[in-house]
């Protein structure tokens, strides 16, 4: 049985950061139906790389999911629409704030159409507030969390980084909230509904957390400082012998004890200019040329041998291509092959929580746009072939 197995998702969402956290939830077991406009379809579908005229990302940011077509913005589209949702848990949406209200789709008709409904809305500002009626993307998210202001090289510009993060992230905290919604209603007698307000900047702040109490308490406003940390020392990359370049980070008064073994300094552990991480952070550049110095010397099996012999953690800077050559990521299944219909066999990221007893599993990827409509409206509308066929025509689905 999957976890989720009898969880009832609407994703009637598009782009990146609401259809990623139903998606989620699908990755163990819920069943999510995607809801596309029958023309433009959801904007996703374009998004990033194209194979044969398909995104691929699309593949795997809406895999498990059934997907139908419906014209929200129809009387017969909406009233389709409100008997999905009497017999759905959680219905998922990024409109702007006001949308479905004009399409006399508010929340009050939601809830009195499902009064236990969970309404999940993802937008860049919120629902309320001075920005709020604003188009939001994770570009500007990340920019206005502050995330950018400490990303990038020192001395240089603020960077935005190179994947979306604000996207993923607010979607994580998505499907969370959903769960959290959920088990109120489970297990503390919650019995109304509730919608769930997320913003894409504010999951970034909660990960900004240390540079904002330094700010808060001591006035501190970080710059870029590159692969260098704010908070702990040593924290670098370096290049060894054989030109790989490692990652490593001391972040606890142990470790750092283990890598000045490993490089052959031991006599650094009482130095009063490495003796703590209030030191180490003044004397960051001296420290990170010592270590420096001791790994070019050598190659990455020599280093990382000696990292480990020591009790320290050092590791490789991948690409992407070595990420699907590493031992330990094939091992553990981190990423799998899954049958498609446009590409054969496409290897994705699996689910990343491994469950002892209810695992959750990559059942197929993307659908393409209205493959379930037919199945779905009879199901779960019981509507005819004829009524079906006429809808068609009309353009709702």
């Amino acid at each position: 049985m999957s976890p989720l197995q009898g969880l009832k998702i609407l994703d009637i969402s598009t782009m990146l950061a609401a259809p990623w956290a139903s998606t989620f939830l699908a990755d163990y077991g819920a069943e999510v139906i995607k809801v596309e406009h029958p023309q433009n379809g959801d904007h996703a579908r374009k998004y990033g790389a194209q194979k044969e005229g398909q995104g691929l990302f699309w593949k795997t940011l809406n895999r498990n999911k059934k997907g139908i077509t419906l014209n929200l913005k129809t009387s017969e589209g909406k009233k389709i629409f409100l008997q999905l949702v009497k017999d759905t848990d959680v219905v998922v949406e990024n409109f702007r704030p006001g949308t479905l209200d004009k399409w006399g789709l508010d929340w009050s008709t939601l809830l009195e159409t499902n009064p236990k409904l969970i309404l999940l809305r993802i937008t860049g500002f919120g629902q309320e507030g001075p920005y709020a009626k604003r188009g939001g993307f994770g570009t500007v998210a990340e920019a206005m969390s502050g995330f950018t202001s400490v990303n990038g090289e020192k001395g240089g510009r603020p960077t935005l980084p190179g994947m979306a993060l604000a996207d993923g992230v607010s979607s994580i905290f998505g499907a969370l909230s959903i769960m959290i919604a959920l088990y109120a209603q489970i297990k503390n007698g919650v019995e109304e509904g509730q919608q769930i307000d997320i913003n894409l900047y504010e999951p970034l702040m909660r990960l900004l957390e240390p540079q904002i109490t330094a700010y808060d308490q001591l006035g501190r406003i970080p710059e870029p400082i590159g692969n260098s940390s704010l908070q702990t020392a040593p924290r670098n990359t370096y290049l060894t012998k054989d030109n790989t370049w490692v990652a490593l980070s001391g972040s606890t008064q142990s470790i750092v004890e283990n890598i000045f073994r490993a490089i052959g300094r031991e006599d650094l552990i009482n130095d009063p200019k490495f003796f703590t991480n209030e030191q180490r952070l003044k004397n960051v550049e001296e420290l990170d040329g010592i270590i420096g110095n001791w790994i070019k010397q050598y190659s990455y099996v020599e280093v990382v041998e000696s990292f480990s012999k020591a009790g320290a953690v050092v590791g490789p800077m991948y690409n992407i291509a070595q990420l699907f050559e590493d031992p330990h990521y094939q091992y553990n299944e981190s990423f799998i092959k899954v049958k498609d219909n446009d590409f054969g066999e496409m290897r994705v990221p699996n689910v990343v929580a491994k469950f002892s007893k209810t695992p959750g599993t990559v059942r197929h990827l993307g659908p393409d746009k209205g493959q379930n409509t037919e199945e779905v409206l009879k199901e779960k509308v019981q509507l005819s072939d004829e009524q079906i066929r006429e809808l068609r025509k009309m353009g709702v689905i």
